[in-house]
């Protein structure tokens, strides 16, 4: 045994016979497929070979990936009848035509007839009135011309047996090349990733030094129970062991860090004696709307903001006690001196299915299911809710968020105040503030942030407040404070995890999945 060599000399005695054919054999810019056939190693040996060597700095490998392009079966048929596209220019061009008329003159299918539609609606090439379509003025002149496409089909047709690699292409090429290749078989995709090797400095001593005359026949890599029994080890060498070198790295199996992280929040407010609210992802609009005061015209229930079960459509009401007194809230504010929203409340418009739009549809069924020897009462979740968001860096349509209620007829905004900074110092935020807001169903509302130590500035983590008599009088059958909050879990750890895209939480990447610190 011994410490990672210093030289090339002292390097031949680590290294394995692979190694070592290899290292003989190699010159710059040789191939995997070059280096198996001078070395006389098997393909996966004078992989692994390369792949220690460069471990150990004595070759660097150079992977490139070429895409060559050859024409597609649909792109020989188009060359010879057509595209199709320049058929539906040349019917509609003698009459305008129905969609319908077009499909079976000339025998398309509905996928090709709508690629053909929007292709030459976006060149400005039709008109579309109702189901009829006409040729414009810019359609003519471009029936009468030859495509790119089509001259980069004929260019394909010429090398079918070589193909073109995509760096040989010019501007108008690439073009014609990034239209086709969404189209169905009318271009191939050949990519095929080339490896070679490239010796360093360290390389290049190994190969002018002595030691590939030397003897090496009585070095042995391992010791086998044929060589104790038969006593052959004796007089032989043994491959030192290097240290230093590089080994596979042991990755146990482990839970997804948002499940981790997930958990750990569950602990801390199990920890402060809260008790967990589950409940079903799908429920009513009456749960998740009407119970929370949220008025039936209100935006946020429109099909861009909540996603909207077809089957079944709706779903059974609770007792009827309990809705009369939603209901009443609605229409003129119960018998607590609010107004109310003032229309008339439609028990049809309660049913309907949705997704949850949020966890505090478990605060609402969980406040309404207590009586007076429960309280008071701690009550928190972690669970998945669903927006109808655009997928972007910041937005997710499915999301998980942390909900917290406390229901007390002693509690106030002080007590709201210390629950919140209590469990944001336990999650690890050292500075946070709590600043006025506004929400739909609580009064006195606010918002929690937390100064980010790298961009200098506070970032908003969650909102809280008081519920509102309006929310808390039907479910519970009296008006007692219930301090409530929420935020989203995903935006309040992706800073720790260093991430930027909200998306990169889901990816299901391995490299990042077994690289990703624990949140503790």
């Amino acid at each position: 045994m011994g410490t990672k060599p210093a030289n090339a000399a002292g390097m031949i005695e680590t290294l394995n016979i692979f190694e070592r054919k290899a290292i003989s054999a190699l010159k710059d810019n040789m191939t995997l497929a070059e280096l198996s056939m001078i070395s006389g190693l098997k393909d996966i040996e004078a992989m692994r070979a390369l792949q220690w060597l460069e471990n150990r700095g004595v070759l660097k490998i150079d992977s490139q990936e070429k895409i060559g392009i050859k024409i597609g079966e649909n792109g020989i048929r188009y060359l010879k009848e057509g595209f199709p596209e320049k058929k539906m220019l040349k019917l509609i061009r003698e009459m305008p035509c129905s969609f319908d008329d077009i499909k079976s003159k000339l025998n398309m299918s509905s996928e090709e007839f709508n690629v053909c539609l929007g292709m030459l609606k976006s060149r400005a090439c039709i008109l579309i009135k109702g189901n009829i379509i006409e040729i414009t003025a810019q359609g003519k002149i471009i029936l009468e011309k030859e495509s790119l496409e089509e001259k980069f089909l004929m260019k394909l047709s010429a090398n079918a047996e070589k193909g073109i690699e995509e760096r040989d292409l010019g501007p108008e090429e690439k073009f014609a090349f990034n239209v086709l290749k969404k189209r169905k078989d009318i271009i191939k995709e050949d990519r095929i990733k080339k490896k070679s090797a490239v010796l360093t400095d360290l390389g290049r001593e190994l190969q002018r030094s002595n030691i590939w005359k030397m003897d090496r026949s009585d070095m042995i890599d391992g010791l086998t129970p044929d060589m104790l029994s038969m006593g052959s080890w004796k007089n032989k060498k043994f491959r030192r062991y290097d240290l230093n070198g590089n080994v596979p790295a042991i990755r146990g199996g482990k839970r997804h860090f948002v499940n981790q992280t997930s958990e750990n929040i569950k602990s801390i407010w199990l920890d402060m004696g809260f008790k967990e609210m589950k409940g079903p992802m799908l429920d009513t609009s009456f749960w998740n709307f009407d119970a929370l005061f949220t008025a039936q015209d209100h935006p946020v229930r429109e099909l861009q903001d909540t996603f909207y079960i077809k089957n079944p459509v709706k779903g059974r009401l609770p007792d009827k006690k309990l809705v009369d007194a939603v209901k009443a809230m609605h229409e003129y504010g119960g018998n607590i001196g609010s107004k109310g929203w003032g229309y008339k409340w439609d028990p049809e418009e309660a049913k309907k299915n949705v997704l949850r739009t949020h966890t505090t549809i478990l605060s609402a069924k969980t406040i309404a299911g207590l009586k007076k020897e429960d309280l008071p009462a701690k009550f928190f979740s972690v669970a998945k809710c669903f927006r109808n968001e655009a997928l972007d860096w910041k937005h997710l349509f499915e999301l998980n968020q942390v909900e917290g209620i406390v229901v007390d007829p002693d509690a106030n905004f002080r007590n709201l105040l210390w629950y919140l900074k209590e469990f944001f110092k336990k999650l690890g935020y050292k500075n946070v503030r709590i600043r006025p807001a506004y929400f739909p169903y609580t009064e006195p509302s606010a918002e929690i942030e937390a100064f980010h130590p790298v961009k200098k500035q506070w970032v908003e983590l969650g909102g809280a407040g008081i519920f509102r008599p309006e929310v808390v009088a039907p479910l519970l059958g009296k008006d007692i404070p219930v301090l409530a909050w929420g935020m989203g879990l995903e935006r309040s750890i992706s800073e720790f995890f260093k991430i930027s895209d909200i998306r990169q939480l889901y990816t299901n990447d391995l490299k990042q999945l077994r690289e990703m610190k624990i949140w503790r």
